[in-house]
């Protein structure tokens, strides 16, 4: 063996130690996880070293990469598939066959990704879209948006507002035969931000008469108030999203500027007169006991107003919907939020559910113990078809 080959060996192996010994025992699949994380892993390292070097912006060649694994929109024996725009935002739209014998359902689908990559076209979110629309003979529209580097806040959330919007208008919803009660709107990570942000602006939009009767939240990520919750303590490491790495893509949802990157992974960035925010994020109140137990909250650090002033947009409700008042949250539709055990965004969810049900909203929360952020768009894996099933059957079963 020659040495480089040798030297490959050695890294690949360390590598994997030091992802198996971050793996909870209680993974169904441990190895299939632990060699997907080593890839994982390997890949952020290069992209990192590569942006060091100048050569690559990481947030580009983490896009391209993805898109790799996007598929052209093919009708087959039970769907019809097309491409289309919504009031200019790119749709691709999944329409049952069959004849229908009443007014279809309707799903609108936001990807994830973080704000920086996939798409509507992403293999396994045009095999989700196709299940939806099958299963529940529905009409799903899988929503694109414009990603970072590129485009900031509040780009991406126009974007997919202005298509829910535009589809929910009588005319729209009329010529895909869809009954206008039966509308829901869902999305994973970011997509699930987007998701939130959506139904939140749509409820008290008085030019939208038309309202959803449903969200669904997959693992949202809902605010960048405080970032010291104990599921930001507790899997900060964790290699599927790990706490710099989702800093790195809320930050830049905002701007490109690192320094916000900077104070958010202190966690000293939000300025005093801005602390009246904080009972909306106080995870010792908002989170049950056993999610709090061991964990003492602390008060972030103040910073100056000066971020704020320059990016108001990371206490905009519309980019961290955890941050409305109650009187937005009263009288928001049923709602279906998915937590991971194994996630930083675990608190973000459960203080999400704690708040709904606060406010009087109907809610599901389906927590999954052996969870971890990613796992529901991941089909390689039996824990991501298990999810899937989860939430097209509560789908199903209440839209």
């Amino acid at each position: 063996m020659g040495r480089k080959s040798l030297c490959l060996l050695i890294a690949v192996v360390f590598t994997a130690y030091y992802i198996r010994k971050t793996i909870p025992d209680n993974f169904e699949e441990p190895w299939r996880l632990m060699w997907y994380n080593t890839y994982l892993k390997m890949f952020v390292n290069l992209g990192t070293f590569l942006e060091f070097l100048g050569l690559y912006n990481f947030l580009d060649l983490l896009a391209e990469i993805i898109a790799l694994n996007e598929v052209p929109p093919t009708s087959d024996e039970n769907i019809t598939v097309v491409e289309t725009k919504f009031d200019h935002t790119p749709v691709r739209v999944y329409v049952p066959k069959k004849k229908a014998e009443a007014l279809r359902r309707a799903v609108v689908f936001i990807h994830g990704g973080g704000f920086c990559c996939g798409s509507a076209a992403l293999h396994n979110y045009d095999l989700l879209s196709r299940w939806t629309a099958e299963r529940l003979d529905a009409v799903v529209v899988s929503s694109n948006y414009r990603l970072t580097p590129k485009y900031h806040f509040p780009t991406q959330f126009e974007d997919v507002y202005n298509a829910l919007r535009w589809f929910l208008s009588k005319n729209v919803l009329e010529s895909y035969g869809i009954d206008p009660e039966r509308v829901c709107v869902s999305g994973d990570s970011a997509g699930g931000n987007l998701a939130a942000a959506v139904t939140q602006q749509q409820l008290h939009d008085p030019d939208v008469k038309i309202k959803l009767k449903m969200q669904s939240l997959i693992y949202p990520a809902l605010q960048a108030l405080d970032l010291d919750s104990p599921s930001y303590r507790e899997y900060s490491h964790m290699p599927a999203l790990s706490k710099s790495r989702l800093v790195r893509l809320m930050s830049e949802y905002i701007t490109t500027d690192r320094s916000l990157e900077k104070a958010m992974l202190s966690n000293q960035y939000v300025p005093e007169e801005s602390s009246h925010l904080l009972k909306f994020v106080n995870w010792s109140t908002l989170l049950p006991e056993r999610f709090r137990k061991g964990h003492v909250y602390k008060n972030p650090i103040y910073g100056s107003s000066e971020l704020l002033q320059k990016y108001p947009g990371f206490l905009d409700v519309r980019a961290a919907p955890l941050l409305a008042d109650d009187s937005r949250l009263r009288g928001l539709p049923l709602t279906y939020v998915l937590t991971c055990q194994y996630d930083v965004l675990r608190d973000d969810g459960l203080m999400y559910v704690t708040r709904l049900r606060n406010a009087g909203v109907q809610v599901t929360h389906n927590h999954v113990e052996d969870g971890f952020h990613g796992a529901f768009a991941l089909l390689k894996f039996k824990i991501g078809y298990r999810l899937i099933d989860e939430y097209i059957n509560w789908l199903k079963e209440n839209l």
